[in-house]
């Protein structure tokens, strides 16, 4: 067996070390320059490690901004979004001061003009009516004749009673000449005292059936001048119930008959029903206007003169007298009419914006903001004027009142108060 020789091992080259190469000096006259010829000595890699950690703590440093710029600029962010948010969730709102109620309304109230004297014309004598003088619709004159009655039957009875005066007369002469007789005869003693005691009663009881006689004289001609109707003021004729030859009954046994209804229309009485919220507001002597659907467009001067001054308790209104002149008679009484009355503002009451209000189970309501807070100021309102309303108590004129509330704004609530739109100031 042949045993091979051990080939011993190849050595390793030497380990050269970088040279780097520079580019070549310019050569002066075509000769080189010796030491820019000779061979440059090996140097160690320490300047480019420099630069390299130069760069890496450039690039950390570039990184650590940028991550120190994006958690701030995050921070900074949300801590905005959060001011925003917070600021978002309280609520703003618009408000407004009350002004001074300076406001005079009017309210308009149905009532009938009346005559300012109306009254039936009635017979006090019983007879047949012989003439009459005035129709409907005749303005008559306070004691202008208006009919004639024929009384036969007083006529006998008054014929009767003065009869009886004269027989009443001729007893009470003859019962005086027997008194004066008898007075005489007792100073001789020729009667006695007794006598002339009835002689003396006898005459007062004749005086007396006179005295009767006689107002049944007086009564049958007062009865008898009835027999002639005349009217008892100025007025006009409404109404004729009667006509020539019709009986007439004095209303002695039976119900009395009208003849005439006589009306004096130179002033008219109207009655209206004031409620009783507006009841404290009327004044006697306040002129009033009336206005009237048979003359559209015209008004007529009023005043009050009177009221009832005690609430109806069936109706709780108060009965209100207007009297309104009508020289030429245009008006006509029983005409449906309007009465415009005055309505003033009471004293201290204030006036705010209707969609101020809120209506609440426990009454009504408006939000006030007071430092910043809301405050549910319970009011009363008094008079309703459409956009706007009369508060009379629960707000002064330097209450803040929010206006157009939400429903859902709660007492206590945190707002802020935005500058109002032009047509709010």
């Amino acid at each position: 067996m042949t045993t091979l020789p051990k080939s011993s091992p190849t050595p390793l080259p030497p380990r050269k070390e970088p040279v780097t190469l520079r580019p070549a000096a310019p050569v002066a006259n075509g000769a080189p320059d010796a030491s820019e010829t000779s061979p440059t000595p090996p140097t160690r890699g320490g300047g480019a490690s420099l630069l390299w950690l130069i760069l890496g703590l450039i690039v950390i440093a570039a990184l650590g901004y940028a991550i120190y710029a994006g958690i701030h600029g995050r921070t900074q962010a949300e801590t905005q979004l959060t001011d925003e948010t917070q600021a978002a969730a309280v609520p703003s709102v618009v408000v407004v001061h009350p002004k001074p109620n300076t406001m005079t309304t009017e309210i308009s109230l149905p009532g009938n003009t009346q005559a300012f004297i109306d009254a039936p014309i009635y017979a006090q004598a019983s007879g047949y009516l012989k003439n009459w003088y005035f129709d409907i619709g005749a303005r008559v004159k306070q004691g202008q004749l208006l009919a004639v009655i024929e009384t036969p039957a007083l006529d006998q009875q008054l014929e009767q009673a003065q009869a009886s005066l004269k027989d009443a007369q001729a007893n009470l002469q003859i019962s005086q000449t027997t008194n004066n007789r008898y007075q005489s005869l007792l100073g001789s003693h020729s009667v006695s005292q007794q006598e002339v005691a009835q002689t003396a009663a006898d005459q007062a009881s004749k005086q007396a059936l006179v005295d009767a006689a006689a107002a049944d004289v007086r009564r049958f001609e007062q009865e008898k001048a009835f027999q002639k109707i005349y009217a008892p003021f100025d007025g006009v004729i409404t109404a004729r119930n009667t006509d020539i030859g019709n009986l007439i009954q004095s209303g002695d046994n039976s119900a009395p008959h009208e003849l005439f209804h006589l009306a004096s229309i130179a002033k008219l009485r109207v009655y209206v029903a004031m409620p009783e919220v507006y009841a404290p507001t009327v004044h006697d002597g306040e002129a009033v206007t009336l206005t009237l659907d048979s003359f559209p467009g015209e008004t007529f001067q009023g005043t009050v003169v009177r009221n009832a001054d005690s609430i109806n308790p069936v109706t709780r209104t108060l009965n209100v007298e207007v009297d309104v002149d009508n020289p030429t008679g245009r008006l006509m009484p029983g005409a449906y009419a309007f009465v415009h009355l005055p309505v003033h503002a009471q004293t201290g009451s204030v006036v705010i914006p209707a969609d101020t209000l809120l209506f609440r189970a426990e009454g009504l309501r408006v939000g006030v903001v007071r430092e910043g807070k809301v405050a549910l100021v319970p009011v009363t309102i008094g008079h309703d004027y459409g956009s706007s309303v009369e508060v009379v108590s629960g707000l002064t004129l330097q209450d803040a009142v929010i206006l157009d509330p939400a429903d859902s704004l709660a007492d206590g609530a945190t707002v802020k108060v935005s500058p109002p739109p032009p047509e709010a100031k």
